[in-house]
């Protein structure tokens, strides 16, 4: 096998951006044979865009049936992932899933539990993971070289959208259409980055505003405080309804302290570990030596592209992934648990009661309006 035949399950904004990006030969070792799509409109383009070269079917599970696929990409409304992925797995085809893995722990860990017991690929779409700056701060907090975290304070509120953007699609920011707002549809590269950098909390309290800003059902403003089994604690602040919003991710070590905003990486680089300084200084307001420095990376950004260019090269070569497709499930699990404790209005340890979350997410569900969508499918490029 020289390539790869994909079929794209969802071709609306992000699904359509997969297509471009492979008919553009971006990603060599991948040809697009088919995509599937529910809705008339996106078939129709479809048809124009891509026929005959390019299968078309209304189903996802009829795409992958069809024989036409190695692999398939889920593209689709958040609840989808796990049912298409498990699908694709039990029919032998890899399988790469857009972000989250899915809206509630359970449903994810299932899906886990077939791709761990398939010998097919499974991957899931952090692009965040292929950015430079990212990447070099996992190296160097995983070195040790900066000694153990003791503070991280995320501030990721430049994802501003219009209630046009929150009109287009009838599922968009319902609880019963995509379960969740800016934690699970903006927020999970950002949540499962600060996991991949700092591990996983042991507990969490979040403050979640529903239809703050927008008329919506979900949460467009976020608070949460993290606690984590070493006594490190961590704020993580995000909204879609900031303008001009920020990217800023500090995360203070017992060496240092590294800071990410404005693609560079700054690292406070301290002359002696703190606890050591803390603990030995006969001057009360005595403070290490601390210089400045800014971080040289590789500079390489790939996003989507790097994440589909390693998803293929895994199939054919057996090279590694950008992330495995059972990694999303940790990601997932704070947004989980912030919901959790906005709802219960207390905090909840980790790992929590996942059949409590699904009850309480339900009752969300019960009440979810239906939405009548304007049909609009925005350009996504440069948005994330």
């Amino acid at each position: 096998m020289e390539q790869v035949r994909l079929g794209i399950i969802g071709i609306g904004g992000m699904g359509s951006n997969h297509v471009r990006s492979i008919l553009e030969g971006k990603v060599p070792e991948i040809k697009l044979t088919a995509v599937a799509d529910i809705r008339e409109d996106r078939r129709e383009w479809a048809r124009k865009e891509l026929f005959p070269d390019v299968a078309i079917y209304g189903e996802g599970k009829e795409l992958i049936e069809s024989g036409s696929c190695d692999a398939v990409l889920v593209a689709t409304p958040h609840y989808l992932h796990p049912e298409l992925v498990i699908y694709a797995l039990e029919h032998g085809l890899h399988a790469i899933s857009e972000k989250p893995a899915g809206v509630y722990t359970k449903q994810v860990r299932e899906m886990n539990e077939v791709a761990e017991k398939s010998d097919r690929v499974f991957a899931i779409m952090f692009n965040q993971r292929t950015n430079c700056v990212y990447r070099k701060m996992h190296d160097m907090i995983a070195s040790g070289e900066l000694g153990q975290i003791k503070r991280v304070n995320w501030i990721i509120t430049d994802w501003y959208r219009t209630q046009s953007y929150y009109d287009a699609a009838d599922w968009k920011a319902t609880w019963d259409g995509e379960g969740g707002g800016v934690l699970l549809n903006q927020c999970p590269h950002q949540l499962d980055l600060i996991q991949w950098l700092c591990g996983m909390p042991v507990r969490v309290r979040a403050f979640c505003h529903e239809a703050k800003w927008h008329d919506i059902e979900v949460e467009d403003d976020v608070t949460a405080y993290l606690e984590y089994e070493n006594g490190a604690t961590g704020v993580f602040v995000t909204t879609t309804a900031d303008t001009p919003g920020t990217n800023r991710l500090e995360i203070t070590l017992e060496m240092g302290k590294l800071v990410c905003e404005n693609n560079k990486l700054l690292l406070y680089r301290l002359s002696e570990n703190e606890r050591t300084f803390c603990k030995t200084s006969k001057e009360g307001f005595a403070q290490p030596g601390c210089t400045l420095e800014e971080v040289e990376t590789d500079g390489q950004n790939e996003q989507h592209v790097g994440v589909l260019k390693a998803f293929a090269a895994r199939i054919l070569h057996g090279t590694p992934l950008v992330a495995d497709g059972t990694e999303g499930i940790r990601g997932l699990t704070l947004s989980n648990a912030m919901h959790l404790s906005s709802w219960l209005d207390q905090m909840v340890e980790i790992p929590f009661d996942e059949e409590l979350f699904l009850q309480e997410l339900n009752k969300k569900r019960a009440t979810s309006r239906k939405k009548t969508a304007s049909g609009v499918v925005f350009d996504t490029t440069g948005t994330y």
